[in-house]
Parts: structure tokens; sequence; C-alpha cells
């Protein structure tokens, strides 16, 4: 697969990453941390601010291969 083609493809898949896990993780705070004390809205929205990272740098990570020679 081309580079570009490659970084087309995984800006796409990471734009989508962020959005979706942002709507997961507001709605699951949403539902479970309404009667909750503060420090665990911060514990949960530290970690959950840093967990899409994992994947989005396993989609750049793949962006970031260089091209397979042709043979």
């Amino acid at each position: 697969m081309p580079p570009r083609l490659r970084k087309l493809i995984g800006t796409v898949l990471i734009i989508i990453l962020v959005i979706v896990y942002a709507l997961v993780a507001t709605t699951v705070a949403s539902l479970t941390l309404g009667t909750s004390p503060w420090w665990v809205h911060m514990l949960y929205f530290f970690f959950s601010g840093l967990l899409w990272i994992l994947p989005a740098m396993l989609i750049i990570k793949w962006m970031e291969k260089p091209a397979r020679p042709k043979e």
C-alpha cells in the first residue's frame, strides 16, 4: 500500500476513533458518575483522557511503516 494512502486511511481512522471514544466516554461518565465524589470524576476523566492514546499509537505506528519495495 502506498504511504500516502496509508496516511490518509490512518488519519480518517484516528478522527473516527476520537469521535467515537469521546461519545462513549461521555456516555459512560454521565450514566455512572452522577452521584460520585469529585475525586472519582477526576480519576475517571484523567484515565479516560489518556486511554485513547493507546489505539491511536497503534494506528500511527501502522501509518509510519515503510513501503514495501516492489519486487
